[in-house]
């Protein structure tokens, strides 16, 4: 299904007051993040967007597309990643892809080489085409949902709840799909993810409080987050393979190997 814009049209919060943000318009390649502490409302209006409510929700909200509300959803309008991504089927990763590639129409080995190389960009432990399902770990298997998210679903809403702990590089998981021109939306409370979008949506008591623009000092500040996130993921990488942190740099930690 092509999509040019989606709209969302505001409802009532927890309390049926209305909404502040009246509309939310997004575009191919747009993203947004959604933000607010634990019981704001993300999440909500997560599912709405997932169910494109026509004010048939608790919030009241309207999600149309292309300008017109959805009487029947598709089943290829949404793509949703979560912390929760597991595989129950018993196939390899190769087999995965490939199945998924035929049910949609298209050639299956094409498709293989280029998801593994997206998707071993994002963890650091590599996926190789003969792996079984069931052995990726956590990380392995969202990196994979994303690669496969990006370019072969043809979703082109893509739905991301709290991906900061997804054992990815979360910040280029965000460029890969909105690059692969999907509409994201983030739902995250962390800071850098949050000044990578353009916009990022407040939520508070169930309701679309607040919508800010990123600015250049923000987009400055999300540069030098991004830095010290790196510093402290080197560490923590260093710390699970064993070895002695002795000093810290701008880039990189010096360490040293624990030896038995």
């Amino acid at each position: 299904m092509r999509i040019d814009t989606i709209t969302i049209l505001s409802g009532t919060d927890k309390q049926g007051q209305p909404e502040r943000i009246s509309r939310l318009d997004l575009s191919p390649g747009d993203s947004l993040a959604i933000v607010g502490p634990t019981g704001s409302g993300k999440s909500e209006l997560l599912m709405d967007i997932e169910q494109a409510v026509i004010g048939d929700s608790c919030t009241g909200r309207k999600v149309l597309i292309n300008g017109k509300p959805q009487t029947e959803i598709s089943s290829n309008l949404v793509a949703t990643l979560s912390q929760k991504t597991n595989f129950v089927m018993d196939a390899t990763v190769a087999q995965f892809i490939e199945l998924h590639a035929e049910s949609k129409g298209k050639t299956a080995t094409n498709h293989v080489p280029p998801i593994l190389s997206v998707a071993n960009s994002l963890c650091g432990e590599p996926i190789t085409a003969d792996m079984g399902l069931q052995v990726l770990s956590g990380g392995q298997s969202r990196a994979l949902m994303i690669a496969d998210i990006a370019i072969l679903s043809d979703a082109p809403i893509v739905l991301i709840d709290e991906v900061e702990n997804a054992g990815i590089d979360k910040y280029k998981a965000l460029e890969i799909l909105c690059g692969h021109n999907k509409i994201a939306f983030c739902a995250t409370h962390d800071p850098v993810l949050i000044l990578m979008n353009k916009q990022r949506l407040v939520m508070a008591n169930g309701g679309m409080s607040d919508l800010i623009a990123a600015d250049t000092i923000e987009r400055h500040n999300a540069q030098s987050l991004k830095d010290m996130d790196s510093v402290l993921t080197s560490v923590r990488e260093a710390l699970r393979q064993g070895q002695i942190i002795t000093d810290l740099s701008p880039h990189q930690p010096r360490s040293e190997t624990v030896s038995a």
